[in-house]
Parts: C-alpha cells; structure tokens; sequence
C-alpha cells in the first residue's frame, strides 16, 4: 500500500530534475492509482485544471511539482503524448491569433466604414450633449446664487417688438428657402432669445370684453393706414380707421355683409340661419385665412368656436389682429407641413378668398382638409374661381374641375354653389372608399401611415382618420354645450376613466375660486379702501385671452366657462407628455400639440392669462431638456403687459421659477397650498414697460 497523500496548502516547488528513469514512471503510476481512489471530485476538478494548463504551459508544468508528495513530472509526459501536446499548443496559439487578426481588420473596416455624414451627425449629438451639460450647470449655477444675485435679462432691440421665432423669413431666404417656403415654420430646437421683447412705443392696454372686440388701438399692431385703405378684401373693408383706433362696429351698416354671408352658408347647408349651425352638429370652425377675424366674430355670437389660422406675415398680420381683438388665431399654413391638429378636429372648415391654390401639388391640401374635418362636416370655399363667369377664362376653368372631381374622390358631396361659394359636406360613412373607383386618387392611408395626431410632419397625400376610433358623424355628436361633457362611452375611447375625468372637473371648479379669490387683493391692492372693507371681486370680463400649457383633459377651460368667464382658452397638449388633445377638442374647445422647447407660433402680446400646471415637473422629466431661462422669456414674449402667469407645482421647481421670475423684472409672490405642503402656487405679474422715445 502506498502512503496516503498529503496535499500541499497550494501552488508547487521547482523540481531539482526533470528527468526520471522508467521505474520512477511507474511508482508515480502506481500512486497515482491510490490517490484516483481517495480523491474527492473536487480534487479531480483540480488536477483536470492542472493538466489542462500543462497543455498550454508544457514546459512550466514539467518542472513544478504538486504538494507534500512531489510529482515531479507528469505521469502522461511519453512522446506520442508530447507530439499531441505540441499540436494542441499550436493549434491554440494560431486560433489567438486569428482571432487578433480578425478583431484588429473588423475595427478598421468600421473605422473607415463611417461616412462624413455619419461622423458629422455623431458630432452634432456630442455637441448638443456639451451645450445641454453647460446650459444645466449654468442654470444651477445661476439659482445657486440666490434670487437677490441674480442678474436681469435685458431687453429686446426694437426690432423684436413683432418677432416670432421660427418664422424669420429674411433668416430663412438667406438660409437657401423658397419664397414659399421662407414664411413657413423652420425651427430648431431650443429657444434662442433670451432678452424681454418691450412693446411699441405708443402700446396701450386692450379694452376690456367685448369693446375690445369692435375697438383696437392702431399702434398695438403692426398695420398701417395704408394696409387698410387699400386692401381688397370683405373682411379687410369693414373695418374703419380713426385716429388712434380700428373700429369694426357691429351696428354698422357695413357689417351686414358678414351677416348675410353666414345666412347664406346656412340656407346652402339647408338651414333656417346661423343660429341652427349648433343644432346640425357645428361647433368648432377651422377658418383659414382669417382675413381680421370678423366671420369667427359674428359666429360666437350663435356659440361656435372659430378658430382662425394664417400664414406669418411681417406686417399687416391676420393673426396678430385677430388675437388683438380677443378672438381665438395662431400661425399655421398648409405650404408643406400637416397642421399640428389631430385628425378629425373640426366640424367646419372655412376658406374665403383665403389665397391657397386648391388645386397645386396634386391636391394634397385638400386632402390635410378632410383629414381634420370630422365626418358629417363642411368645407365652405369663396373664391372667384367657383363663379361660372370666371370658367370663360380656360385656366379658371381647369382649376375649378380639378377641385370639384377631386373633392367628390374624397368622399365629399356638394350640397350646394351661390355666387362665388360652394358647400361641400364630408362622407359620414367608411365603405364610401372602398366603393370609389379603383383608380381613384388619393388612396386611403395605411394604418401604419395614418397618424391621429402629427406634429409639423410631411403633408400625406392619403386619405387620414379613417382608422380612428373617433369616426363619428357630427350629426350624432352632443350640441353644444353638452358636448363638453363627455359620456363613459366617449371617455372609455380616449383610454379615460370615467371616475378620474369627474374628480379632476371638480378639483379645477375649486382651483379656479381659489385663482379668482387670489387675483382679487392682487390686482386692487393699490387702490385705497376702508378699513374692515373686503377687496371688490375683479371684473368677470378682465381676462380674454388665455393660454393654458399643459391642458391635460380641458378641464381648466371647462370650470372658467362654467364660472361665468367671458374667455377663450388656448389649450396646449406638450408632445412630451400623455396626448388627450383629440379628447379636448372633442369637447369642443380649441387647442393644438406643441413642444415646450420651440417657441409658440404666436405674436409678441398675445395672452393676458399664461397658467401651468405640473409643466416644470414634466419638462424637467425628459431625458432631452430645454433651458428654463429660454422656456420662461418665452412666456414674457407671448404675455400682455400687466398680463398674469400661474404656476402649480412641486415646491423645488416654484422656488426656481421664483428666482426666474426675478430675472424677467415680473412681480411674483409665492402661495401655500393648504391641503398639500409638498406644492405651491406662483403668481406673477407682467409689468408695462414703456419704450423711451428716441
């Protein structure tokens, strides 16, 4: 029997030879059969490891040896066993070096592989990287400072006072755009203008609703008297120039023209009048081309909610008085982009002699018409080219053909043509597609293609909305204004519980008290009073315009409407956050998509009400953000002067807005929030800074 075997602690000593007689071999043999007997698996493990190194290293495992009882060479080290090992070694050391060789070529062919364009976009991204790490820092650094450290913005150059960002049109010819496409929308991401836009120089504030409907002040716009005198237009005709002011008198005589005008688009629809446009289902109008905004004027009246778009214009602009006399309007153009509306958005869309070629580009203006038209709805068109006298000229002629056959290829059925006005009512049914002729252009999108609700993307030219589950009629939606109570039904197709949408319309019934109670003591805090006398309640008609950043559900615009509120609320859905903008406009109210990075499409001195709520929260969420110092002289821009901005939010982000608040010169005061001490509310106020005369 063979000793037993005493392992080693561990590694091995160096062996005096590595040479061994034949008898030695077969000792070691013999041993080595006792040790496999009492040898634990894991010992197996060890010595499988062993010789498996023994392969690699041949020439240290043969001069090491193993513990206490000293193998000193390996029981296997024969010479047909070495020949095999020096193959194996071989073999191993050519896969190495394959696999080097390999690794080496395959990083040199994506080195070269990667274009200049690909090295230019990496590029970018790495500088946007450095720019946001700077901006955040620099914001940090800034509020770590404390508000009393603060440096102020300046402010704007004159030439500022009617900018809009995003719509520079000499930038953007200088940039390589067409004429056409030098007005359109070309913005970047992040806000640029940091400085506080002043107003003109003889700026007043607008006349309280609705005087301020009929009555503008002239310097607040950028129009001239010639503008007025010499524009063509019904709208533009009506409005009659004073010394300081714009008139658009209602009593007019001359305003029955638009009274008269919608009474005929009623009779064409075949309707008594206007009044009935809310019992057949009307409520929100897309009027394109607005003129001044008189048609949607003259509407509110009857309870439609016209809202007016049209292209940016450096002077003269339609949206920019429409806005000045209370009345809904944003930039927008059909030229190349989708509108940012999802699809079926309005009852009524309007076009008189509103300047857009029908029949360009292959119809596909047309087409982006019937995807924000609801089925049942009506395009009303007013142009010359639809009057039979102007088809003597061939040109007018073809123009009009094109646009008659392609409208009935969408599915639209021409109720009825006066004058210089057609009416065209939209399909209320799906299979009127499917039994269009086969060649029949356009086709109807594909569902992948079909998007509900797109942000500025390349105009589609297919047939859209017809995979949404909003498909229904106008005819058998709600009149208003129940239809801004939406039914379970309703609700369960916009993914909203029933029970959610009816706590938080009562939270903002209580928030907009609360908003009233605090504005109250704000706005006659400088007028003497009694002691023990309560502040007078603010007048219900203070506020027209106002613009609300993070519209959730519409529930804001829904309580200042059932309150008794004379205004009309913008409703902005972030396209960072959930989309409920189709569930808003199915309320019929107004609103569009809109990314908090860019600036609004709007003109300076727009709103006299800004109000966010949980907007710093969900921005500073986002994995890309924008400055907050870019975000809120974006707010100064789009405000009045002595105009309002309310912020709810979590009580980091007020005491930031606060010390931001303190840049733009506003006036801020932060409030608790008695049932919960983890928010608060900020109340700013714009101050009227007046230009110096030169």
């Amino acid at each position: 029997m063979s000793r037993p075997l005493h392992r080693g602690v561990s590694g091995g000593r160096i062996a005096e030879s590595s040479q061994y007689s034949l008898d030695t071999q077969l000792k070691v043999r013999t041993e080595k059969d006792d040790v496999d007997r009492t040898r634990s698996p894991r010992d197996n493990a060890s010595l499988s490891l062993r010789f498996l190194l023994s392969l690699i290293f041949p020439d240290s495992s043969s001069k090491s040896s193993l513990g206490e009882n000293a193998f000193g060479s390996s029981p296997f080290n024969m010479g047909g066993i070495r020949s095999r090992q020096n193959l194996v070694l071989l073999f191993l050391k050519f896969i190495l070096v394959l696999i080097v060789v390999l690794a080496i070529s395959g990083s040199l062919w994506w080195t070269i592989s990667i274009s200049t364009s690909s090295r230019g976009y990496i590029l970018r991204g790495y500088r946007r990287l450095q720019e946001q790490i700077i901006s955040d820092l620099s914001d940090i650094g800034e509020l770590s400072l404390g508000a009393a450290r603060l440096k102020e913005l300046e402010f704007c150059t004159p030439n500022f006072e009617n900018h809009v960002p995003c719509f520079n049109s000499s930038k953007n010819s200088t940039l390589g755009y067409s004429d056409g496409d030098a007005y359109d929308r070309q913005c970047g991401r992040g806000i640029k203008e940091t400085c506080l836009v002043l107003p003109p120089q003889n700026y007043k504030i607008p006349l309280r609703w609705p005087t301020g409907r009929d009555v503008i002040w002239v310097a607040n716009v950028k129009l001239t008297a010639q503008q007025v005198l010499s524009s063509g237009s019904l709208t533009k005709r009506l409005m009659m120039l004073e010394e300081e002011q714009i008139s658009f008198r209602s009593d007019s005589v001359m305003f029955d023209g638009i009274e008269d005008y919608s009474h005929q688009i009623a009779e064409m629809i075949g309707l008594r009048n206007e009044s009935y446009f809310n019992q057949a289902g009307v409520r929100t109008v897309l009027d394109i081309g607005c003129g001044y905004g008189s048609f949607g004027a003259h509407l509110l009246s009857k309870q439609l909610l016209t809202m007016c778009i049209a292209k940016y214009e450096d002077s003269g602009s339609q949206v920019q008085l429409t806005l000045e006399r209370g009345l809904p309007a944003m930039i927008g153009s059909f030229d190349s982009k989708m509108l940012p509306y999802p699809s079926l958005s309005f009852d009524m869309l309007h076009c008189a002699w509103c300047g857009i070629e029908w029949d360009q580009k292959d119809g596909i203006y047309l087409v982006e018409v019937d995807r924000v038209l609801r089925p049942g709805g009506y395009f009303v068109w007013t142009s010359p080219l639809t009057n039979t006298q102007s088809h003597r000229k061939k040109d007018n002629q073809k123009k009009w053909l094109f646009v008659r056959n392609f409208a009935e290829n969408l599915c639209w059925d021409m109720l009825s043509q006066q004058d210089e006005t057609v009416v065209w009512k939209k399909s209320s049914k799906k299979n009127c597609y499917a039994s269009r002729k086969p060649s029949s252009a356009p086709p109807v999108c594909s569902k992948a293609r079909d998007i509900e609700s797109p942000y500025y993307r390349t105009l589609e030219p297919c047939i859209g909305g017809t995979h949404s589950p909003r498909w229904t009629p106008i005819e058998k939606r709600m009149t208003w204004p129940s239809r801004a109570y939406l039914s379970s039904a309703e609700l369960d197709i916009h993914g909203v519980n029933s029970e959610d949408f009816a706590e938080d319309s009562l939270n903002w019934k209580s928030a907009v008290r609360n908003y009233w109670s605090l504005l109250s003591p704000l706005i006659f805090s400088d007028h003497p009073k009694r002691p023990g006398d309560e502040d007078p309640s603010p007048p219900f008609n203070m506020l027209r315009n106002v613009l609300d950043m993070n519209a959730q559900f519409g529930s804001f615009n829904s309580a200042l409407l059932e309150a008794g509120k004379t205004v009309w609320v913008m409703n902005v859905v972030p396209t960072s956050g959930p989309n409920y903008l189709p569930l808003i406009l199915d309320r019929g109210f107004v609103g569009v998509l809109h990314d908090w990075c860019e600036a609004f499409p709007t003109y300076p001195r727009t709103y006299d009400m800004v109000h966010a709520n949980g907007l710093l929260s969900l921005l500073t969420s986002q994995k890309q953000r924008c400055p907050m110092l870019g975000l809120f002289s974006e707010i100064d821009r789009l405000l009045r002067p002595e105009g309002w901005l309310i912020v709810h939010d979590t009580v980091s982000h007020i005491e930031m807005a606060r010390a931001l608040a303190t840049q733009l010169k506003w006036d801020a005061r932060v409030v608790e929030i008695a049932s919960n001490n983890e928010e608060r509310l900020l109340v700013c106020q714009k101050p009227f800074f007046k230009r110096q005369p030169k």
